[in-house]
């Protein structure tokens, strides 16, 4: 991975996040999850910040674009 890694996304819990990771990496684009052990450890605590998506800085907005059509619903066959 290179370049400066940036924040596109922070989730609830680790399986959402690591669920989006590998749809990332599944367009060859890879991911890394943050903060995901003290997020599990702490979960409900505000100050512990969730699980957090990063990928190279240059990745960053086909990434975001990669996952906003993710949560789409797919269209009707008609």
């Amino acid at each position: 991975m290179d370049g400066k890694l940036v924040k596109i996304a922070e989730f609830n819990n680790y399986i959402e996040a690591d669920l989006a990771r590998q749809t990332l990496e599944d367009f060859g684009i890879k991911a890394v999850v943050t903060g995901d052990n003290a997020s599990n450890i702490y979960a409900g605590i505000s100050a512990i910040e969730g699980p957090v998506l990063q990928v190279s800085e240059d990745k960053a907005d086909e990434a975001r674009q990669i996952l906003d059509e993710a949560k789409e619903p797919p269209l009707e066959k008609q």
